[in-house]
């Protein structure tokens, strides 16, 4: 069974199969690639939850950049919120993202409860 959370006409926010939850691409409010990262992980922590997850039960991530030069600080906050011992698989590219302001989207999938 699929269980699509959050529906709407482009997307859901969350979808559910067979012990998988699949979110749609998150990002953050902020100047900073710091401060952006910090509030789409925030968000990303809600959705797990909604989902019947959390960080320890992530399988992979895709990080989006607007710009490789901020790699380092994005990556210093990511490494302070991922739990040791369960980082998951993970890519990380520069992409143009939906709007000018934006410097980081975060996509994840996770293993859920059913």
């Amino acid at each position: 069974m699929i269980e699509r959370i959050d529906p709407g006409p482009r997307m859901s926010r969350i979808v559910k199969h067979n012990g998988t939850a699949y979110l749609c691409g998150q990002v953050g409010a902020g100047q900073s690639v710091a401060e952006q990262t910090r509030d789409c992980l925030s968000r990303v922590d809600g959705l797990l939850a909604q989902a019947g997850s959390s960080r320890e039960r992530i399988l992979q991530a895709i990080v989006w950049l607007a710009d490789m030069a901020d790699f380092d600080e994005m990556n210093a906050v990511w490494d302070a919120w991922v739990p040791d011992g369960h980082a998951p698989a993970r890519a990380c590219g520069e992409a143009r993202l939906a709007r000018a302001d934006l410097k980081v989207e975060i996509i994840v999938t996770a293993a859920c409860d059913p």
